[in-house]
């Protein structure tokens, strides 16, 4: 029997308890849905884990933008890493490059040797890297635990060739997990293409907000700004799909 696992990608304490209600195996917990994911406040790393039975993996990612981090940056990563640590989080999610496209390893060493026996997992800056199959056996020989992956494409189905040559090349030293654009309608695909286990999807929906009140020329961003009154959530019903997809391929 082969052991499926789907992880939704929460930006908010509510959407984490929603996913797990629905039956997420495990959260990926960001903010900053707008800039690819970021660092969530530390109040909403405890709230999350406190209320969740399911394992926490956090994003620790300072900015958007490419994943070549300067002195600064990488101290007040460290930092997000320690209190993620004694918040109780099962891991961490995180990225580090060269300027040439290389998997930084020494970042990464030092993260991995910082968490102890919490998951690390690589998330699609490995994606940006300019030879994938080097980056892969980089990330094996450090012992992270998993590599969220589109295949390096835009989405997870456009790079399921890829994917699934990575998963074979990786003979189950490490786990790839697609990511990006993953839904109840790609998933059995993905699965036939792939013969990937996990997979990462944020089962996205937007919730109206409650201000009856609206005014359409103002924008907290500076500009025109359509999603400027709704938040961002995640769609129990899409997750109850996609786990009813991977259970029918036990």
């Amino acid at each position: 029997m082969i052991n499926r696992k789907l992880e939704i990608c929460c930006y908010t304490a509510e959407s984490a308890i929603l996913a797990e209600a629905a039956g997420a195996h495990r959260i990926e917990l960001c903010d900053n849905y707008a800039e690819g994911g970021t660092t969530p406040s530390f109040a909403t790393i405890q709230k999350v884990v406190d209320n969740l039975d399911i394992p926490v993996n956090v994003i620790v990612r300072p900015r958007g933008g490419d994943f070549v981090y300067s002195e600064i940056e990488y101290a007040v990563i460290k930092e997000d890493v320690r209190m993620i640590k004694d918040l109780g989080a099962n891991g961490v999610v995180v990225g580090f490059l060269s300027a040439n496209g290389e998997i930084d390893l020494s970042r990464t060493k030092t993260i991995i040797e910082m968490v102890g026996n919490m998951e690390v997992t690589f998330h699609r800056a490995f994606d940006m890297c300019k030879d994938p199959y080097r980056a892969l056996d980089q990330l094996i020989e450090l012992d992270v635990t998993r590599i969220l992956t589109s295949g390096q494409m835009n989405s997870a189905l456009e790079g399921a060739d890829l994917i699934g040559r990575l998963i074979k090349k990786a003979q189950n030293n490490i786990s790839i997990m697609p990511g990006s654009g993953v839904n109840a309608q790609n998933l059995d695909a993905l699965i036939a293409q792939t013969n990937a286990t996990d997979f990462h999807s944020s089962a996205k929906t937007f919730i109206q907000g409650k201000t009856n009140f609206q005014d359409q020329a103002v924008s907290m961003n500076g500009s025109t700004n359509p999603e400027e009154f709704r938040h961002i959530s995640v769609d129990q019903e899409q997750v109850r799909a996609m786990l009813k997809v991977l259970n029918e391929k036990l």
